[in-house]
């Protein structure tokens, strides 16, 4: 498929798991792909990977928690690839431990991270594909944000506010053309969750533990996110905005 021919899009975060899957999967749909990532090498490794597949992408250093870091990465990626027609905002970081042992510079990297970076990536965009009358947006929260997850409370407070930011910015921009929507993966086994695990003091265990508890049977890998993440941003979302999809095999099946 090439539903995204011609398409510029950028991927926060583009160098992890995630990121890099969802760059990988949206390059062999045919769009051009600014791989924005805090690690440089990371972002371009992702980024030779896909030219050597035949496809289209640059890297670009970004620390999203910074708005000048983020402007001037922004305008790199158009001035090379094009005006932006998606945004996926997937970048984040965490901290697991539970919040009476966390200490406030923490909270205050998290913040910076899960939530500024996504309001500074909104900013540097919105205008002008507002201008254009047309984009997709796609922001990567956490099943967190939906029903809470212990050892995860800033982090899930930051996440919850990118579902309520999400929506208000889908009513606020709907009239330009621009649809918002998000996805919240369930464990995923990323560098993240490597953490996650750590920090529980028995991974094997804590693995096992979510196993039986997901009802497909399996811990989520980076290929199961692009899927949803893609339909969001294709015309096949046009009349979609506003809306949370989890993808954690039935770990949470709240509405």
């Amino acid at each position: 498929m090439v539903r995204f021919a011609g398409k510029v899009v950028v991927v926060t975060g583009g160098g992890g798991g995630i990121g890099g899957a969802t760059s990988r999967r949206f390059a062999r749909e045919g769009a051009r792909v600014a791989v924005f990532d805090l690690n440089l090498e990371a972002a371009e490794k992702v980024a030779a990977d896909i030219r050597a597949a035949g496809g289209e992408a640059e890297a670009f250093a970004c620390d999203i928690a910074k708005k000048a870091d983020v402007d001037a990465a922004v305008a790199a990626a158009e001035a090379r690839l094009g005006p932006i027609d998606v945004l996926v905002n997937n970048a984040g970081w965490d901290v697991f431990r539970p919040f009476v042992k966390t200490e406030p510079a923490q909270w205050e990297k998290l913040i910076a991270i899960n939530l500024t970076g996504a309001l500074n990536m909104h900013h540097a965009v919105l205008p002008g594909m507002a201008a254009r009358k047309r984009g997709r947006i796609v922001n990567i929260a956490s099943d967190a944000a939906r029903v809470g997850s212990s050892g995860e409370a800033v982090y899930a407070a930051c996440k919850g506010g990118l579902v309520a930011f999400s929506k208000t910015i889908a009513r606020e921009h709907a009239r330009h053309g621009i649809t918002v929507n998000v996805v919240c993966p369930g464990p995923t086994d990323t560098a993240l969750f490597a953490e996650y695990k750590e920090g529980a003091g028995n991974p094997e265990r804590l693995v096992e533990a979510f196993t039986r508890s997901i009802p497909l049977g399996r811990i989520g890998q980076p290929d199961d996110l692009p899927g949803a993440i893609l339909f969001f941003a294709s015309d096949d979302a046009a009349y979609v905005t506003g809306q949370v999809l989890s993808v954690s095999g039935g770990l949470t099946m709240a509405g």
